[in-house]
């Protein structure tokens, strides 16, 4: 009797509602599976139905078996129901009920079980005890969304699971955005006793990807007859109850079928997945929502420098997805420029059918971001415009001016705080409104058909301390990197003008961020990002993921940064920083309510639609936490301080207290 089986697992790029080309996908993976010699084909998760069950929607896993239903898995603890199949099944299997519950497959020569997605992430994931129960071939099908350097994680919890207890592990993943903030990253793979066997493409505009490897059971078995704890452990699980199936997985004629080998893993670096990611996202908005390409406004800065390339890599994609063959592509290309016998062959040409870029001068804007801007877009291809937004501004000012009688100035020009802010506004405003005028009507004006979605460009960064206008030029149809931090971005860009020789980039990269909303100071830019916020691009990836993740509030945060900080930061400039954080925090979390959705990176992400749901209205005073940090400040300062200081400041305590 062989030993030896032929498993397949696959990725693929399923769409909410879609049910034709969901269905058309899910026949090709069975198509391929089968055509590579697979005897057992795995299938991401929802990749079919929720099943209902007395009137609850279960997540399951439901086994075909040559046009039959030989079971469905779902979270019913080691137990198992009749479930009466609907009669559109019936009228296929020819059968009313399946086993419905918490159990295993038994064919003839193996034993396989399931998991769906994050049962892998658990502390007790039930592959461990369904190993001891004999299970040899674990099946995890998965909804897994990309979070940058995720895949490392992914990777060890399936390797570890059958380093610890022996087995074959097939993964199967979503792949592709499923109409909301989330990308799919696949990453399909087959692992057995600790190692991979079969990686899948973690990005890809390939809708359907199969994998295929021959493994021996025989492996499984004698790897854990080596584990000779196991068996102790074996005699004390409670047993699955178990399915049986009459067919074998294996053949008697393997003895000449060569298995396949162990491979390494191949990692994209953090400044590689964004490259990738976000431009498959961006194709998958594009060709669905059946736009006729983006809009973006460029303002020679980092941020929409990153956006602008990730339209580049995405046309980069495109050009050699189709370059490889890939009939789907080529077709979606052909709709959304328009013409049935285009091919798309030069990334830069494809840029400039599909992006359209935009400089919005005002009278504070310089020299330099104007150049940079209009460098950068030719440089990929984008058709460029540049425009001055200042009459517009001045007419919305003439209307304030013409009611009230008075005339705001900026803070140089003597006026108030309250005024400086709203003449900046004003004019990001203004921005958002010229932005979607031109994508509604740049192509009419070109004679081509259709319009374009608006990209928006502000980072996660921004969106945490809310260092962005209402409704201002941040507002647009989709995000590509409002997920993913300053530091990464830098990354990316500086990834990109080495890859794409892009040498514009470099210029972008070495200069000062700047909104440049308030005036020239002798034709130089007058005004910082980080001077405006209070706080550094890096110290905000630090706070966002000490408030996100760490579940850390003003109190916490700063016993945190205590320590952290203790050789760059005394106590006093600890507690200023994150108060300083947290106030400006709490006050603008108002603006996370009309976030634009956003290509999901960053575990610390703001965005109250999804993944972060908190109050948007505070307390910005934060009273008993500020005094905490406050009553530990008097005597940190003291510990942390040289000691020639240390007389001076106690008595600076005792005249306080």
């Amino acid at each position: 009797m062989g030993r030896k089986v032929t498993v397949a697992t696959c990725a693929l790029n399923q769409w909410a509602l879609d049910f034709e080309g969901n269905l058309q996908r899910i026949l090709k993976s069975i198509e391929i599976a089968k055509h590579k010699g697979a005897k057992y084909r795995l299938g991401p998760e929802l990749e079919i139905w929720p099943v209902m069950h007395r009137n609850v929607r279960y997540n399951c896993r439901a086994a075909f078996f040559l046009k039959r239903s030989s079971d469905l898995r779902c979270f019913l603890s080691r137990q198992t129901e009749e479930y009466f199949l609907p009669r559109m099944i019936q009228d296929l299997t020819k059968q009313e009920t399946v086993p419905f519950g918490d159990a295993v497959l038994s064919t003839r020569d193996t034993c396989i079980g399931s998991e769906v997605c994050e049962e892998l992430w658990t502390p007790h994931s039930p592959h461990v005890d369904m190993g001891l129960d004999g299970v040899e071939i674990f099946t995890n099908a998965s909804g897994s969304h990309h979070v940058l350097r995720k895949a490392h994680a992914r990777v060890d919890l399936v390797t570890m699971a059958t380093t610890k207890n022996g087995g074959i592990y097939l993964l199967a993943n979503q792949k592709g955005c499923d109409g909301d903030r989330l990308y799919y990253d696949g990453c399909a793979l087959i692992a057995m006793n600790g190692s991979i066997f079969a990686q899948g493409s973690q990005f890809s505009l390939d809708d359907v990807e199969v994998l295929t490897a021959t493994l021996d059971l025989e492996d499984v078995r004698s790897y854990r007859a080596e584990i000779s704890s196991r068996n102790l452990a074996a005699s004390r699980v409670s047993p699955y109850p178990r399915v049986k199936v009459d067919f074998a997985l294996s053949s008697r004629e393997d003895l000449l079928e060569p298995l396949s080998e162990p491979i390494e893993w191949k990692y994209h670096s953090p400044a590689e997945e964004i490259s990738l990611g976000p431009a498959c996202w961006l194709w998958d908005f594009l060709r669905r929502s059946q736009q006729a390409g983006f809009f973006l406004s460029l303002s020679g800065g980092v941020d929409s420098a990153a956006t602008a390339c990730l339209v580049y890599s995405m046309c980069h994609q495109v050009c050699e997805a189709v370059k490889h063959g890939n009939q789907e592509v080529l077709a979606d290309i052909r709709s959304i420029v328009h013409q049935t016998s285009y091919t798309p062959r030069d990334p830069r040409e494809l840029c400039g059918r599909l992006l359209t870029t935009c400089y919005m001068a005002s009278e504070n804007s310089s020299r330099g971001t104007c150049d940079r801007a209009r460098e950068l877009a030719q440089q990929i291809g984008s058709h460029h415009i540049g425009l001055s937004i200042d009459p517009a501004v001045k007419a919305v000012m003439g209307i304030f001016s013409l009611v009230t009688g008075r005339s705001p100035a900026f803070a140089v020009h003597g006026g108030s705080s309250r005024e400086n802010l709203a003449l900046q506004n004003v004019q990001a405003r203004v921005r958002m409104v010229v932005a979607y005028l031109f994508a509604q009507l740049s192509l009419w004006s070109r004679g081509a058909p259709g319009g374009l979605l608006v990209l928006g460009s502000a980072n996660v960064d921004e969106s945490l301390l809310g260092y962005l206008t209402k409704y201002d030029c941040s507002s647009a149809d989709i995000n590509p990197i409002g997920g993913i931090s300053k530091t990464d971005l830098r990354a990316f860009v500086q990834l990109c003008r080495e890859r794409f020789q892009l040498p514009a980039l470099q210029s972008i990269l070495e200069a000062p961020a700047t909104a440049e909303l308030e005036p020239l100071a002798d034709g130089q830019v007058s005004q910082t990002d980080e001077e405006d916020m209070g706080v550094t691009y890096s110290e905000l990836s630090v706070y966002g993921r000490l408030r996100k993740v760490a579940k850390t509030g003003p109190y916490s945060m700063f016993c945190r940064l205590l320590v952290l900080w203790k050789d760059t930061c005394s106590p006093r400039q600890v507690a200023d920083k994150v108060k300083r954080f947290f106030s400006k925090y709490s006050a603008n979390r108002h603006k996370m309510t009309t976030l634009t959705p956003a290509y999901h990176a960053e575990s610390y992400s703001p965005d109250d639609n999804r993944f972060d749901l908190r109050p948007f209205l505070y307390n910005t005073r934060w009273p008993w936490q500020f005094r905490c940090i406050e009553n530990q400040v008097k005597w940190a300062d003291a510990a942390f301080l040289p000691a020639k200081y240390l007389s001076r400041k106690h008595q600076l305590i005792s005249i306080e207290d």
